[in-house]
């Protein structure tokens, strides 16, 4: 019986991504969306910031933000 030779597969990295500090405006920004019940994908995609990054500063500022229907 022939033997199996393991091939290596190449794992793709995962893209590192660097901690940005929230500006003025960044906070201005997500408190104009927080007013107007934006869903927090959309912000997250016009903020290029994680779902998980908004809501964490959200609950900092106090801000209601998701879970809205």
């Amino acid at each position: 019986m022939a033997r199996k030779t393991k091939q290596t597969v190449k794992k793709k990295s995962a893209k590192r991504r660097t901690r940005r500090s929230w500006s003025s405006a960044n906070v201005r920004e997500l408190r104009a969306h927080s007013r107007s019940k934006t869903a927090v994908a959309k912000i997250s995609k016009l903020t290029k910031r994680t779902a998980g990054a908004l809501r964490q500063k959200a609950l900092e500022l106090g801000l209601p933000l998701g879970h809205r229907r």
